[in-house]
């Protein structure tokens, strides 16, 4: 494959939203136009696998600004498994967006999936990016074009919340990302990811790495690390798909990437393991980790108690990459896989049960499995996943986390990573144990059934897909295989 086609995968979710806009009048038409765009860039970029696994780079430098400064995209291992996951799925969530959408009897759907393109566009962009200003562009853009679907409903809920969302996010990417791209440069010359990092023989001591990798993670505001996390619970007001678009399929997902990323191609993870200048950020991660698994439980909003799971398991994705082990690395990537699928069920999950009931507080569940046993089913299945039980794939990125940080002589990780996963099971199984053992509330009505079948058919493949990786992780391990023992 051309190293052209990266620009023109990167620029083509933005170029079809122009023919979803124009075909808003059309609903059928315009959500054909988009599951169409979701499939064809899956498709393309699916093109890249053999030859990024074989050992090829391919890479194109669209202008510079200064010599080795400007608008360039690389291919690489992390980068292609990221885009795979969020253009496969864009296809399902679009699908899932429009019975969600029409059932809900959403205003705005047309600006809705203009939108969503726009933010699969610049999530692209990121996953391909061959230098920070590359990143940092793309990183910007899918804030900017998330807002409006922050923002949709229009209230003043909506617009508090994207308020938190906008501030958060642009103040740590402007007060701490670009300082921290600005020094790279300045110490280093180069701001091109590069396999052995750009730190080597950058004279860079303990203290100032781990302050300028610090200023990264921080900088990196949609990993949300605490404290910066308050802007994902916020952007819990937006309609549900937009929800599984934050957590699953492009947000959140970019913003760990995004760790793993820096902590591969601009520092290097031998001079990670060599300085422990990732140590402090490591802990920081453990306590995001437990720290937001404690107030998920707090929570009965059921959307706000995935977000706070979210909130816990993308430090996870940190963790594996504060390690500074190969290991770690692998399990940080197998994870942004099997949390992707996991977490889209639930969010996918709340939807349906919203868009049946009306019911959005886990306090109203009991009895519901009754009436839509296909959905809680779904939810039952990928919350297994995500505490880490078999048959269900998220056991394979838990594995590697735990064997990284021995391998990093890192053992009280694996304590917290434990710990986590006994909360997990506190927080989440409430929810089908509700469903399915509980009588019914007095006011239930008895005519209650499934979401329309655009909602269930999704969380139904998404829920399929968390078992299908316990039995098959192989094309993700070979993507990784850079990382593998």
């Amino acid at each position: 494959m051309s190293a052209q086609w990266l620009a023109w995968l990167v620029a083509f979710p933005a170029l079809m939203s122009l023919l979803v806009a124009a075909t808003g009048r059309w609903p059928n038409l315009r959500e054909s136009v988009s599951v169409v765009t979701a499939i064809a860039l899956f498709a393309g970029i699916a093109l890249f696998v053999e030859p990024v696994t074989a050992g090829a780079r391919p890479s194109l430098t669209l202008f510079e600004i200064l010599p080795g400064v400007g608008l360039s995209f690389t291919l690489e291992p992390l980068g292609l498994l990221f885009a795979l996951v969020a253009s496969g799925l864009w296809s399902v969530t679009t699908v899932y967006a429009a019975g969600y959408m029409r059932g809900n009897e959403e205003h705005a759907q047309t600006r809705f999936f203009v939108c969503f393109a726009l933010a699969i566009s610049a999530a692209i962009g990121i996953a391909f990016s061959g230098n920070l200003l590359t990143l940092f562009i793309f990183y910007e853009m899918l804030t900017l074009s998330t807002y409006p679907l922050v923002t949709h409903h229009g209230d003043v809920e909506s617009r508090n919340g994207g308020r938190v969302y906008l501030g958060i996010l642009l103040t740590t990417s402007i007060g701490f990302f670009l300082p921290a791209i600005i020094i790279t440069y300045l110490l280093t010359g180069s701001i091109t990811f590069d396999e052995a990092g750009l730190f080597g023989d950058a004279g860079l001591g303990v203290l100032g790495a781990g302050a300028l990798y610090a200023l990264f993670l921080y900088g990196t505001g949609k990993a949300a690390l605490m404290p910066f996390h308050r802007w994902l619970p916020a952007a819990m007001v937006a309609p549900t798909p937009v929800s599984a678009l934050l957590h699953a399929v492009a947000v959140v997902k970019a913003g760990v990437f995004i760790v793993l990323k820096l902590t591969v191609y601009v520092f290097g993870v031998q001079f990670l393991a060599d300085t422990g200048a990732s140590e402090l950020m490591m802990w920081v991660a453990a306590i995001t980790v437990l720290g937001a698994s404690l107030i998920a439980m707090t929570r009965d909003n059921l959307k706000a108690r995935l977000a706070y799971s979210t909130v816990s398991q993308l430090s996870y994705i940190v963790l594996g990459a504060t390690m500074a082990s190969s290991l770690g690395i692998l399990g940080g990537g197998m994870h942004i896989a099997m949390h992707a699928f996991a977490k889209i069920t639930l969010f996918f999950c709340a939807g349906a049960i919203y868009t049946a009931t009306h019911r959005k507080y886990v306090s109203e569940l009991d009895g519901l499995g009754y009436a839509m046993p296909i959905t809680f089913s779904a939810f039952f299945i990928a919350s297994v996943s995500l505490i880490g039980i078999p048959p269900m794939g998220g056991i394979w990125s838990k594995w590697y986390l735990m064997e990284g940080a021995a391998d990093s002589g890192h053992t009280a990780i694996i304590l917290v990573l434990a710990l986590s996963s006994l909360l997990n099971i506190v927080y989440l199984l409430e929810i089908p144990t509700r469903a399915f053992f509980h009588n019914p509330r007095p006011d239930t009505p008895r005519n209650w059934h499934e979401a329309p079948w655009a909602c269930v058919i999704p969380l139904s493949i998404t829920a399929a897909g968390c078992i299908v990786w316990f039995f098959y992780p192989l094309p993700f391990l070979k993507l990784l295989a850079p990382w593998a023992p």
